[in-house]
């Protein structure tokens, strides 16, 4: 990076307020709303039988308004969920007036306003190396995957689906405690030894929104957006023969985890997902006995305590639960990350090499390429010319005519040419039928600024090529200044090894951590570029409601794709790894990641076409095969994350969300946040120049051979020296634990965030850790918005 310290840390402190801002718009109003209040179990007096009870009478005690109905125990009525699992509390619908009374309560920890969330594969097995094809696959050795249950928090599933077939898969493990929910076009049947549950919650939603329309709406497991479907497959999809999107992507569909089971936990509606029927589900889960949750979603971030979904995967985290969440879809934008808590993974999206190619032929004789997934009568627009128009006034600025807004192109205009629409503002495919709607004939799509030489293609309705800002940028000056510009437009196919990859894509969010500038993010990067796995029946590919094409597999992009490979890869550790702590988890496959493409160069930003850096793919992309063999692990117990928070500057209060047990004090075992056993290592020094030394500690543990040996080696850095100690790590049992710390001590001061690694190798193994360097004063924003959170696929 290059900006100044005081460019830099202003950029994170206007992007945080700016989301802040944006976030607390979207609270939600009405005279009651939901609050979600977090209770002290041990506060409950003998008097009350149950919690339930107990929360009725603190609920009653504070009410306001009229009861609802004449006799009606108006306490439990205003209660929507309780939470008894993960974390202790309730749901609960109050004025404004009531919830500040109960706040005040005695046994009451917090009290938080519900909020809204929104919604944020053929080739990435082989691309990961997972295809069964040589011995050495980690598919090959028969593990007990099977007995492995992922949770899928999104919008359902679509059962028929090939992907979910259950032939040859054993009977659902014991220790499972879930069930399948039945509703409108679900029933029992639905589920089988693949989806071994399906559960649904709209409380909190109805609560908001109103009942939901079952007639437009299945208020059951069944999944009508499509989303929930493709994660789970991408997840632990069984293997599909011959899957494809018309044609494109041709091949053996199969999941990350192809003998994992899969729970459907549908928390996501046409309206959103809410922040009370989230945690419900996550409480549900754990009881359920899910071994991975794959959450594909995410919101704002203003504190750890105020974030909902930090707060109930704290608590999966404590009950032995790996949780994956997307980190989402605000690149290249720095600070734009989600779901920064170190005890949830956090995936951004990356590309693999299979493309599906597209030319444009310009009347001047030039041709560029771009890409497309358009199934029609590709011969239309290759064979002839078509006049070629841009609404737009090539300037750097896009507006809503160059955009292809709704109602913004004049058919006069645009009927029977090819339009070039700017990237931004609406889906990609509406601005294709937009084009359509007003007479023209095909579409190209130009990156802007915002999404630099990435490629992204879509299954338009119309005959669209997309093109990187640099193409769009000449194929604008064309159009604008030629009287007589046209072009013609031809669909390629699907090619695989054309280009380098994996390369991160412009859309994943960006880091630094906003909260903790000692806590990396993202942890890892993995595919979720052109992603191909199973769909709903209900919606077209586009998912416009003008689509009536039927598919039985649809090609998405977004870190809603990338997460629940990592949530597969999770599985078959897990089942490789059964005593693994998630920590544990994380650590391998943060450790094993690669930083270099497969050119041998260091993995480059598709928003820049230069090198990427940690702050955009973490400990780099995920390589499932080294994972299972890490070699080391940083391992974390959940009292290492409690005294984590410790550091964090919260009140007792706050941390006491946190507190599932009663037991819960700081004991201050950290000397600073860097301390906590992170598989990254990043350090802030203040802007105090007699502050010039920093010394952190770290544990490994032995996962490999009994007796082995490791040497440190550091990658240099301008900024500081670095010492390791020890600089050998002699072992002579499994499972055995050893401790280093390494110092650095400033030489120059660099003006931008330095950035290197720490590798510990016995001759087999690399345990790499990424090194962060920042010589500014750490920085935490505090705001009392609420966090809006969307399902993360673009």
């Amino acid at each position: 990076m290059a900006e100044t310290p005081v460019k830099w840390l202003f950029l994170i402190l206007i992007s945080y307020l700016a989301l802040s801002v944006a976030v607390s718009a979207n609270s939600i109003p009405s005279f009651k709303k939901t609050y979600i209040v977090h209770m002290d179990k041990s506060a409950m007096p003998v008097s009350f039988s149950d919690h339930l009870q107990w929360y009725s009478s603190k609920i009653k005690s504070v009410l306001i308004s009229k009861p609802e109905k004449e006799g009606g125990d108006d306490g439990e009525d205003r209660i929507i969920y309780s939470y008894q699992n993960a974390f202790h509390g309730m749901a609960a619908q109050l004025s404004e007036e009531e919830a500040e009374k109960l706040e005040k309560e005695d046994g009451v920890v917090a009290l938080f306003p519900e909020t809204k969330y929104e919604l944020h594969t053929t080739r990435s097995p082989m691309f990961l190396g997972l295809e069964p094809r040589v011995s050495t696959s980690v598919w090959s050795e028969n593990v007990a995957d099977h007995d492995v249950v992922v949770g899928v928090l999104d919008t359902g599933i679509w059962p028929e689906s090939s992907s979910f077939n259950d032939t040859g898969m054993t009977p659902v493990p014991a220790h499972w405690k879930g069930t399948c929910e039945t509703g409108r076009a679900f029933q029992k049947q639905h589920c089988n030894k693949k989806i071994v549950g399906a559960r649904v919650f709209y409380r909190g939603y109805e609560a908001a929104s109103g009942k939901i329309n079952q007639q437009n709406e299945y208020k059951s497991p069944r999944d009508q957006d499509g989303h929930g479907t493709h994660t789970s497959a991408t997840v632990a999809g069984t293997p599909v023969h011959g899957a494809n999107l018309l044609g494109y992507a041709d091949g053996t569909a199969r999941g990350m985890s192809p003998g994992a089971r899969i729970a459907a936990y549908k928390v996501c509606w046409t309206g959103g997902c809410f922040s009370s029927d989230i945690m419900s589900a996550i409480d549900t889960a754990v009881d359920d006995g899910v071994h991975v949750l794959s959450i594909s979603l995410g919101g704002g971030v203003s504190s750890y305590y105020r974030d909902s979904l930090a707060i109930a995967t704290f608590g999966a985290m404590e009950m032995g639960v790996f949780v994956s969440c997307s980190a989402g879809n605000g690149g290249p934008d720095p600070v734009s990350l989600t779901n920064v808590s170190p005890w949830i993974t956090t995936v951004g999206a990356s590309t693999m090499d299979r493309d599906f190619p597209a030319t444009i032929k310009l009347g001047s004789g030039k041709t560029s390429t771009g890409v497309s997934l358009y199934k029609g009568r590709r011969s239309l627009l290759a064979n002839k010319q078509y006049p070629l128009v841009y609404m737009g006034s090539n300037s750097s600025s896009p507006d809503p005519s160059s955009l292809c807004l709704e109602g913004t192109l004049d058919r006069r205009v645009v009927a029977g040419k090819i339009v070039i629409c700017d990237r931004g503002i609406s889906p990609r495919v509406q601005k294709g039928q937009v084009v359509k709607d007003a007479g023209g004939v095909g579409m190209i799509l130009s990156n802007t600024a915002a999404n630099g030489e990435e490629l992204v293609a879509d299954c338009h309705l119309v005959p669209a090529v997309a093109v990187g800002e640099t193409a769009g940028k000449a194929l604008k000056h064309y159009a604008s200044t030629s009287t007589k510009a046209t072009a013609s437009l031809a669909f390629l196919g699907t090619k695989v090894g054309i280009r380098p990859s994996p390369v991160v894509a412009a859309f994943s969010s960006r880091g630094p951590n906003v909260l903790t500038l000692e806590i990396l993010k993202p942890d890892v990067v993995a595919p979720g570029v052109n992603i191909l796995a199973a769909w709903t029946g209900n919606l077209g590919p586009s998912s416009l409601p003008t689509d009536h094409r039927k598919v039985n597999f649809n090609i998405l992009s977004g870190t809603s794709m990338s997460c629940p490979h990592v949530s597969g890869i999770a599985a078959l550790l897990k089942a490789r790894h059964p005593e693994w702590s998630p920590a544990a988890i994380k650590s391998a496959l943060m450790t094993t990641a690669y930083i270099h493409d497969n050119t041998h160069n260091p993995l480059t930003d598709a928003s820049a076409d230069a090198p990427s850096d940690p702050y955009s793919h973490g400990a780099g992309h995920i390589n499932p095969s080294r994972a299972l063999d890490p070699g080391l692990i940083y391992d974390i117990e959940p009292r290492d994350y409690f005294e984590f928070l410790c550091t964090q500057n919260l009140s007792p209060t706050q941390l006491k969300v946190f507190g599932k047990n009663t037991d819960r004090s700081c004991q201050n075992t950290l000397a600073s946040p860097g301390d906590l056993n992170y598989p990254a290592i990043s350090l802030v020094f203040p802007e105090n120049e007699s502050i010039s030394t920093l010394t952190v500690h770290r544990t490994v543990t032995n996962v490999g051979p009994p007796v082995s040996k490791y040497r440190a080696v550091v990658s240099p850095f301008e900024g500081a020296a670095v010492k390791v100690e020890p600089q050998t790590l002699s072992f002579t049992s499994e499972r055995q634990k050893l401790s280093y710390k390494i110092t650095f001590t400033t030489l120059t001061r660099p003006t931008a965030p330095e950035f290197g690694g720490l590798i510990w190798h016995d001759g087999v193994h690399r345990v790499r850790s990424p090194i962060v360097m920042t010589w500014l004063p750490p920085t935490t924003v505090c705001s009392k918005g609420v966090h809006q959170y969307h399902p993360f696929s673009i």
